[in-house]
């Protein structure tokens, strides 16, 4: 369990990965559960770091004093097409360690107005569901769905339903106009949102790993009634133009 002292060792940890591994920084944001006094011994600092300007963004993980660092190396520039990126995913990953960080860093000025900018973009919301994302997310839970109709072994349904439990999330969500997460984040954002949905998708899927996909496939098949029903018929996905090689393979 995290200890409030735990929290502000995280903080001055997270000042010091700024002057010592980042010394020509601006300012940084300081993000992650252990700072919000939620995290773990296994919890890591995530540390958004940036610069006044950088030919690119990197990502790098290192320890210091103790401490797991995942640190996100950005200029201005950099930041808002990640972030924008994140917009358009309805995953805001990046958007959110800034909204909910802690400035650290000599520019706290250009660091609080970035912050109120991904603050407001959180408060916006994602867009409506819509375009070819949309239309990849329905057919890929209406194909998944299809596989678990039929007689399967254990291990196989239950690959399957991991496939299928994160697909879902995201329609859940993204379809109800709330933001959709990653990892460990999806189911903790649909418990947020609704709690009794997201009870019904983790027994259903808690089922289907033990074999009996029957509860996640109505579930699933529940989900895509609100958005015309299965898809599968008339999908289409084109391949990029530059998808094309002229050598022979080796």
């Amino acid at each position: 369990m995290n200890h409030p002292y735990r929290a502000e060792r995280a903080l001055d940890v997270a000042s010091d990965c700024l002057a010592i591994r980042f010394p020509g920084a601006s300012f940084a944001f300081a993000s992650g559960s252990i700072l919000r006094g939620e995290g773990n011994d296994y919890s890591d600092i995530d540390l958004v770091v940036v610069f006044p300007n950088l030919p690119r963004a990197w990502r790098e993980s290192f320890e210091m004093q103790d401490f797991p660092v995942e640190a996100f190396v950005q200029d201005p520039q950099t930041l808002r097409h990640f972030m924008d990126t994140d917009m358009q995913s309805g995953c805001p990953i990046m958007v959110n360690m800034v909204a909910t960080s802690t400035i650290i860093g000599k520019d706290s000025v250009a660091a609080k107005a970035i912050q109120e900018e991904a603050q407001r973009l959180l408060a916006r919301g994602p867009k409506p569901l819509s375009g070819p994302a949309y239309d990849r997310m329905r057919y890929m839970i209406s194909d998944i769905a299809d596989d678990l109709r039929a007689d399967r072994p254990v291990v196989e349904v239950a690959g399957l339903a991991a496939m299928l439990y994160p697909q879902l999330i995201d329609l859940m969500l993204l379809g109800r106009g709330t933001w959709s997460g990653r990892g460990k984040w999806a189911p903790r954002l649909l418990a947020r949102f609704d709690r009794r949905l997201a009870d019904t998708l983790n027994t259903a899927f808690a089922k289907a790993a033990s074999g009996d996909a029957r509860e996640l496939v109505a579930l699933a098949d529940s989900e895509l009634a609100r958005h015309g029903g299965r898809f599968f018929s008339g999908y289409r996905q084109e391949a990029p133009l530059q998808a094309r090689r002229v050598e022979p393979l080796d």
